[in-house]
């Protein structure tokens, strides 16, 4: 079996990386300009490209950019796109306009296939306008492409309802042809499964704390649920058992941490519990002296890893068709 190369770009902690790696690609390049993500990234792969890839892509023949590569991956900044921010879509220059990045490497390295992921909402962004523009920018440099929006809980079996849209696309029309997104999965992780079993108590809420605890003390009164702050008021999650999106906001003044009753208290989630929900597995490392509040950003950035790895799968049957 040819093992098919792939470079990683808005790579974050590596998700896209693991999913893909675990489909049998081999990685070749990385790049992100977050700093704090890429010692992450270097601490579990070695060298990343750390820069805009606007900086990446203007420089001279984009030498920094391998001249052969498979596949082009990439979960491109969401911020523009979400229903939670400001929906300024392309317009939000230094992230909502990096896609057209991408498409100039597209255009100058043409791989065979492209995978990027991003929020749901960009497929209505702007009414629909957004979405139909990435078509024609795609098509115009070459490429069919084909999106759907998957909820980790039902293609990645870990108990997180994240829905976001993956985008798949082909060079060739009859390999977009070949290709289809995965069938749903039996949901058969458990919160029991991805909870530790002695939790450091920096994570514990206490009385100290005057003006959280009193809330969520009326607030979190199941163990078989997971529960958020969310500024003024908490959130109970409906359905037992499943994590609410985890986002980049964690940990941030408080604000979106999931949060648990155990026996031995109210807390939120710890780093690597998080990490579990992304489906990142137990050997990746945290760097050592990394704050929690960069680490909940940075697993809240990253992607659900099951679902990218089974949508890779799909992209190399489609092209070993």
């Amino acid at each position: 079996m040819v093992q098919l190369k792939t470079i990683d770009l808005f790579a974050g902690i590596g998700g896209i990386r693991i999913g893909f790696e675990n489909a049998g690609f081999e990685t070749i390049y990385a790049n992100d300009k977050d700093e704090k993500a890429a010692l992450t990234y270097g601490a579990n792969f070695g060298d990343i490209d750390v820069a805009s890839l606007f900086d990446v892509v203007s420089e001279r023949g984009m030498k920094r950019i391998p001249k052969k590569f498979d596949i082009l991956t990439g979960g491109f900044p969401c911020q523009p796109f979400s229903i939670a921010g400001y929906k300024r879509g392309f317009a939000d220059k230094g992230r909502g306009d990096l896609l057209f990045a991408v498409i100039e490497i597209l255009k100058k390295r043409k791989p065979v296939a492209v995978f990027l992921e991003n929020v749901k909402h960009l497929m209505h962004h702007d009414d629909e306008r957004t979405y139909k523009r990435i078509e024609d920018e795609f098509r115009r440099a070459g490429y069919y492409i084909k999106g759907q929006v998957l909820n980790s809980m039902q293609f990645g079996n870990v108990p997180q309802a994240r829905e976001r849209i993956y985008i798949v696309a082909f060079r060739d029309p009859r390999k977009l042809m070949k290709f289809r997104f995965p069938d749903p999965l039996e949901l058969t992780r458990k919160m029991s499964d991805i909870l530790e079993k002695n939790v450091d108590p920096k994570y514990y809420y206490t009385s100290e704390n005057k003006i959280i605890y009193p809330k969520l003390k009326e607030a979190v009164k199941f163990r078989d649920r997971f529960y958020q702050y969310r500024r003024v008021y908490v959130r109970e999650n409906s359905r037992k058992g499943t994590c609410p999106t985890l986002t980049a906001s964690m940990g941030t003044g408080g604000h979106n941490v999931p949060i648990i009753r155990d026996l031995k208290g109210i807390r939120k989630l710890t780093p690597r519990e998080c990490a579990r929900l992304q489906g990142i597995p137990e050997s990746f490392i945290f760097p050592e002296g990394m704050s929690d509040i960069h680490l909940y950003k940075q697993i809240g950035n990253s992607v659900s890893v099951p679902v990218v790895a089974r949508v890779a799968e799909e992209i190399r049957a489609a092209l070993e068709a």
